[in-house]
């Protein structure tokens, strides 16, 4: 398969100095820059969230984020989604079905600082310790098709190809083949597209398995464990707190996933 070009709208060409550690000369180049921009997040005309982001698949953006703050609990308690452009950045104006407007008003009234990390409005230590879904039984991936959707993640990041700066969030089939990705700056923020991106496909997350290029922290494993994920596969190493509560909860945590080896954490 080839690679896919990246949409240029979400580059942007800069000039810079190329210095050398040899102090050889220095030496002007032009190279594509991935773009971040302020994205702003209306629920039902409340403003609940400035995140920064590329401003790429924002209808799958606000879904999954939607899905990980438990606003929503399909994605068809998002009645209509409005995106405007405006000066400063992005606004995403979004609707959300009468039966979701009192759990819209109680986060927000606990919510106590601005993140897409998943621990957003969070008071106390309990509450961010609180238990999380448990994995329902599954047959565990093979290690075949783990390498396989490694060997063809590449393919699905036209943006980081480019620009050397963008996370991936990719959702593989049993056999390893990548079926959805999604990019951004933000390495939550292409996760939650992923999970948008499935609710709006209905393709249940516990049918293959999420891959993500970015470190694995406990609020990537809450984020795949609220979207119903079974296998979680990341490239870098995960945190003490991310392997503690994948184990807790079920979900099977592969980390540090390299061409060649991974760590099956737990086994």
């Amino acid at each position: 398969m080839a690679i896919s070009p990246p949409d240029e709208s979400y580059i942007r060409d800069q000039t810079i100095r190329l210095i050398r550690a040899d102090g050889g000369p220095t030496e002007t180049i032009c190279r594509g820059i991935a773009v971040e921009d302020p994205v702003s997040l209306e629920f039902n005309g409340i403003a609940y969230a400035v995140m920064m982001a590329t401003p790429a698949d924002l209808v799958d953006y606000v879904t999954g984020f939607a899905l990980s703050e438990k606003l929503i609990e399909t994605a068809a308690d998002l009645e209509d989604v409005d995106i405007h452009h405006a000066d400063n950045g992005w606004i995403v104006r979004t609707q959300l079905a009468h039966t979701r407007t009192e759990t819209l008003l109680a986060r927000v009234r606990t919510r106590v600082s601005e993140s897409s990390c998943g621990l957003c409005g969070m008071e106390n230590l309990e509450e961010v310790m609180r238990p999380l879904p448990k994995v329902v039984a599954h047959e565990a991936v093979s290690h075949n098709a783990i390498f396989r959707a490694l060997d063809e993640l590449a393919e699905h990041q036209p943006l980081h190809n480019a620009t050397g700066a963008v996370h991936a969030a990719a959702f593989a089939d049993t056999k390893g083949h990548i079926l959805h990705a999604r990019e951004d700056v933000g390495r939550h923020n292409a996760l939650d597209k992923l999970i948008g991106c499935l609710a709006r496909v209905g393709i249940p997350a516990g049918n293959g398995f999420i891959i993500t290029s970015s470190r694995c922290s406990y609020e990537m494993v809450e984020k795949a464990l609220l979207a119903g994920a079974t296998t979680l596969v990341t490239i870098s190493a995960p945190t003490s707190l991310a392997v503690s509560r994948a184990q807790d909860a079920g979900l099977t945590l592969i980390a540090l996933a390299r061409p060649d080896t991974a760590w099956l954490m737990g086994e």
